[in-house]
C-alpha cells in the first residue's frame, strides 16, 4: 500500500512539473504610463532588452511586473545596483535592480534609475543627470532584460534529474540489500 501511494505521489508530482515546464512564461506588454525608449542599447542592440521613460515609482513598477509573474514558485531577488553593469552594459545607470525568477523558466531583471535618488551622485549635482527624452522630463528610466530558458533545456534538466533520482534510489536499495 505504501509503495502504491509513493508511486502515485511521484506520478502526480511529475505531471504537475511537466505542465509547469511546458507552459510558456508570461508575455510582457509595454510598460503603461511610459514612453518606450529608442536609445542605443534599449532596442535591438542588446537581446531581450527594452527601456522605458516614466514618472512611476519603484513600487508601481515592481507591482506591475509582479502581476505578470504571479506564481507560487516566484523568487524575488534584490540585487545591488552595481550589478546592472554586468547584466546590461558597462554604462548602465542604476538606482535599484530587482530580479523576478520563475525557476527553470525565466528571469526578468528590472533596472530602475531615478535621477533624483541617485546614491552615486551628490545631491547638489544630481540635476546634471536629469532624464529628458524627446523634450520631456521623466523621473525614472526602467530597463528590462529577460533570460528565457528554452523548453528543450527545461525538459532536459527535468529528465536528467528524474534519471538521477532513479539511479540514487536503486543504488541505495542495492546497498541496503548487501548490508542484510
Amino acid at each position: 500500500m505504501i509503495k502504491i501511494t509513493l508511486i502515485l505521489t511521484w506520478l502526480v508530482f511529475n505531471v504537475i512539473a511537466l505542465v509547469y515546464l511546458v507552459t510558456p512564461p508570461p508575455l510582457l506588454r509595454d510598460f503603461p504610463n511610459s514612453v518606450k525608449s529608442t536609445l542605443p542599447g534599449d532596442t535591438v542592440q542588446l537581446k531581450n532588452v527594452s527601456g522605458y521613460f516614466t514618472n512611476l515609482t519603484r513600487r508601481e513598477v515592481i507591482n506591475y511586473y509582479l502581476s505578470f509573474y504571479n506564481h507560487p514558485l516566484l523568487v524575488r531577488l534584490n540585487h545591488p545596483p552595481e550589478k546592472s553593469k554586468t547584466i546590461f552594459r558597462d554604462t548602465m545607470q542604476s538606482y535599484y535592480l530587482e530580479e523576478l525568477v520563475l525557476p527553470f523558466k525565466e528571469s526578468l531583471f528590472i533596472n530602475g534609475y531615478e535621477w533624483e535618488n541617485d546614491v552615486f551622485t551628490k545631491p547638489e549635482k544630481r540635476i546634471a543627470n536629469k532624464l529628458t527624452y524627446n523634450g520631456i522630463s521623466y523621473s525614472a528610466k526602467i530597463t528590462l532584460k529577460t533570460f528565457p530558458v528554452p523548453i528543450f533545456s527545461r525538459l532536459l534538466v527535468f529528465g536528467l534529474s528524474q534519471a538521477s533520482l532513479f539511479l540514487i534510489y536503486f543504488i541505495y536499495r542495492r546497498a541496503l540489500k548487501h548490508e542484510n
